[in-house]
């Protein structure tokens, strides 16, 4: 595939919609989750994928992969996983005479963490740094992570055997978390059709190269918010914080997170500015997984998307004025 500067800045629409074919060839009938999985790319962020076994979580992030012409590294969680078979290790090389460092699977700029809650806790908080930070630490010496980089991890619900619970840090280091559910029959239909022949993920080619990605993050991170907007984001996580079912509600990450996913979805839908409905939709992926509840609420039944909804109900809507304001600053 030939990159094309002129795609990037006057078509980003048509490359965006590009991506999302392409993983709909794998991913049948999840448009929503093919969309937050771009704007995840969109913002840099990572993604987090939660549910049962066996609905595709591990074959969507391999078609994402596939989709970005970006190196790709996966990591299996197991019990017995090292931090450093995930960050790497300095090896003595008896010729030099000097230590070598053989970079882990961290070091490139998509990587697959694959059943991450299977990893014992210290495996888990080798991740905390290249999270946040883009780097990571080996040994005293700092290697920095390509760019872009982007962790896509999935993981089995804390109530299956063999899991480990992710940490509130952790946790608060991902953009968004998500889950694919069951395909609908027509799709399940479609997918036993395919049994036989030659697996779709294996045909996928790259229709994205990494610059374009890059372009795309910057642009993507010039999408206009208004100040109305702005205070509505942060009086959204404020909701979460004082309400009566949570110890601990969405935290300043959040809201930058929050602020990121909704630029990311106005650029997805083809505007230059954000609208209400994109804090709307994006709020309950981003801040719902953050929360910590209160052992009253989680008895009671109730969960981090329940705070979400009810922070949503409740919170007014901005007036229409950044509408105005958009225009201008555009």
């Amino acid at each position: 595939m030939s990159s094309s500067p002129s795609l990037w800045l006057d078509q980003p629409h048509v490359l965006i919609e590009r991506i999302m074919t392409n993983v709909e060839k794998v991913i049948l009938g999840k448009r929503d989750v093919v969309e937050k999985v771009v704007i995840a790319l969109l913002c840099g962020g990572h993604l987090l994928l939660e549910d049962v076994p066996g609905v595709g979580k591990t074959m969507l992030v391999r078609a994402v992969s596939r989709t970005v012409g970006c190196d790709f590294k996966r990591i299996q969680g197991t019990p017995d996983l090292l931090p450093s078979d995930v960050t790497g290790v300095s090896v003595y090389n008896s010729r030099t005479e000097a230590f070598e460092f053989r970079p882990g699977p961290i070091m490139a700029s998509i990587v697959l963490a694959d059943e991450l809650n299977r990893m014992p806790p210290k495996t888990q908080a080798s991740l905390l740094e290249a999270m946040e930070e883009g780097r990571v630490t080996v040994d005293g010496v700092t290697y920095e992570l390509p760019k872009p980089f982007l962790l896509l991890a999935t993981q089995n619900p804390v109530d299956f055997d063999g899991t480990y619970p992710l940490p509130e840090a952790q946790l608060d280091r991902f953009l968004m978390k998500v889950s694919i559910g069951y395909p609908d029959a027509k799709h399940e239909v479609q997918l036993l059709g395919r049994t036989g022949e030659r697996p779709a993920l294996e045909a996928l080619r790259p229709v994205l190269l990494q610059e374009e990605l890059v372009e795309l993050q910057r642009e993507a991170s010039r999408v206009h918010v208004d100040d109305s907007l702005k205070q509505y984001i942060v009086a959204l996580a404020s909701a979460t914080r004082s309400s009566s079912d949570t110890l601990l509600g969405a935290s300043p990450r959040a809201t930058v997170a929050l602020y990121k996913a909704v630029q990311a979805r106005a650029f997805l839908q083809g505007r230059t500015y954000a609208i209400p409905d994109d804090v709307k939709i994006m709020t309950e992926p981003v801040f719902a997984h953050r929360l910590q509840l209160t052992p009253e609420a989680r008895l009671s039944g109730r969960s981090g998307e329940t705070v979400v909804r009810a922070a949503v109900g409740t919170v007014p809507i901005p007036p229409s004025s950044y509408a105005a304001s958009s225009a201008s600053a555009g």
